[in-house]
């Protein structure tokens, strides 16, 4: 477990426990949780301009307080079946390699504090997304989270071409 995403909390005991802060957001029926410390906004949806010849589930770019943001579809990236936009739906807004960019999920559900013990390994048999994004899985009281590393979503080749388009959209702005 990187230690760098853990914090001590201390116990009036006097014992010290390491834990992390994430944030919960749902796609489909299922949890995951985004370490709080690249998480730079929670937005409500919005309209997002599409960018030709870009991956599927590169959704394209918005504005957001004059700062372009490329958009990813969480559930297209994880090969999940699309689901029309509605109240809940909300775009976290993280730092990514030292890039903003923007990930639609259907739902954001709480902030919580969870303590390294409660944390394990992902298992070698899991399926559905791509296990390299996974982190670790959180055991919590009646229900699991599965602990994203967001700096693993998006390939090295992905970051560039996104580099390259919202260089390319920041030139045509300043025209």
């Amino acid at each position: 477990m990187e230690t760098s995403k853990l914090k001590k909390k201390e116990y009036r005991g006097g014992g010290i426990v390491m834990v992390r802060q994430q944030v919960i957001f749902n796609l489909d029926q299922e949890e995951y949780g985004l370490d709080i410390m690249k998480v730079h906004g929670i937005e409500k949806y919005q309209p997002i301009v599409k960018i030709p010849n870009t991956p599927n589930y590169i959704e394209g770019i918005i504005n957001l307080r004059g700062d372009i943001h490329p958009i990813y579809n969480l559930r297209k990236r994880f090969n999940l079946a699309s689901k029309p936009v509605d109240d809940n739906t909300k775009i976290i807004i993280v730092n990514s390699n030292d890039m903003m960019v923007g990930f639609i999920v259907d739902s954001v559900t709480e902030i919580i504090q969870m303590e390294e013990e409660q944390i394990e390994a992902p298992p070698k048999l899991i399926t559905g997304i791509n296990r390299q994004y996974i982190d670790g899985v959180a055991k919590l009281e009646d229900r699991m989270v599965i602990l994203l590393d967001i700096d693993l979503i998006l390939s090295e080749e992905e970051q560039t071409g996104i580099k390259a388009v919202l260089k390319e959209e920041a030139v045509k702005g300043e025209n």
